[in-house]
């Protein structure tokens, strides 16, 4: 039991797909694990952990934003030894190409700041996605069908930004969409040698103004949730 996760030792698998949203955590385990039992209801935060195909997994909510989705990565890895992390969650689209409920797999995540970036001082830290995963995600959406995009995001500090000048920057040396969390979950990956992988599903575009409305949002997460999953045990 940590300050922010209330589980008991053993309760927290190696692996953990961490959406933002408790309740989308709550609704992927319900859906895609068997025998799924809630670990975590600390501050409404829930986590449940069931198997996929034999294989144990905890679904965690992180919360929104690189602050909250820091401390419970942090007490994931130090306190309950997870070894997998993979972020399931939405993104907006910056490409053309890219187009609503299309999935992103994130190879990199450019950002303005994180909170290591008080570690780092200086140093411009490129942080980046799993190798293995990464492949595992991006063959299984192939294998699937799956329209998906491999490239770099950028995670954003802030949702409802003011900065247009910085979001055509970000559109013009190719980044495929925003977020607000995956920057921050590869640097802590990197820092203890853990594995991280963002997989996105894209529910508004910044350049069309498209957006799925909120009904439909969770419903549109299945892919994403499954290519997640099969990745982690490729």
């Amino acid at each position: 039991m940590t300050v922010h996760i209330g589980a008991e030792p053993g309760q927290i698998a190696e692996t953990v797909l961490l959406p933002g949203d408790p309740l989308r955590a709550e609704w992927a385990a319900k859906t895609f694990l068997d025998e799924a039992t809630c670990v975590n209801r600390v501050r409404g935060m829930l986590g449940y952990t069931g198997t996929y195909k034999g294989n144990r997994v905890t679904i965690h909510g992180s919360g929104m934003g690189m602050p909250s989705l820091s401390i419970y990565a942090n007490e994931l890895i130090r306190d309950y030894g997870a070894k997998t992390l993979i972020r399931i969650g939405s993104c907006g689209a910056m490409q053309e190409r890219v187009n609503i409920r299309d999935v992103i797999l994130a190879m990199t995540a450019s950002s303005l700041s994180t909170p290591s970036r008080g570690i780092f001082k200086e140093l411009n830290f490129a942080p980046c996605a799993d190798y293995g995963l990464l492949k595992n995600a991006a063959d299984v959406a192939q294998n699937r069908g799956i329209s998906c995009h491999v490239g770099g995001i950028y995670s954003s500090d802030v949702f409802y930004d003011e900065r247009p000048d910085l979001n055509e920057q970000m559109t013009r040396h190719g980044i495929l969409g925003v977020e607000m969390e995956a920057a921050e979950l590869y640097n802590l990956a990197a820092r203890y040698g853990v594995r991280a992988l963002a997989v996105l599903t894209v529910s508004d575009h910044l350049l069309t103004h498209e957006a799925l409305p909120s009904e439909e949002r969770e419903r549109s997460f299945g892919d994403m949730v499954e290519i997640a999953l099969e990745a982690a045990f490729a």
